[in-house]
């Protein structure tokens, strides 16, 4: 998930650089909407994961 994220997130970069502000700010909201997504989960499995102990 996080790679995706950080895939996302290269790819408003660069459109952001060339000039395709719709491109960039599209594809910089989907990689904020993964990356909370990604701390949701990391979070969900380490409470799981001291529980099971």
């Amino acid at each position: 998930m996080l790679r995706w994220t950080i895939i996302f997130l290269v790819v408003a970069i660069i459109a952001g650089i060339f000039g395709f502000g719709g491109i960039a700010a599209g594809a910089a909201g989907i990689a904020k909407i993964l990356f909370f997504i990604f701390i949701i989960l990391f979070i969900l499995s380490i409470i799981r994961g001291r529980s099971v102990e």
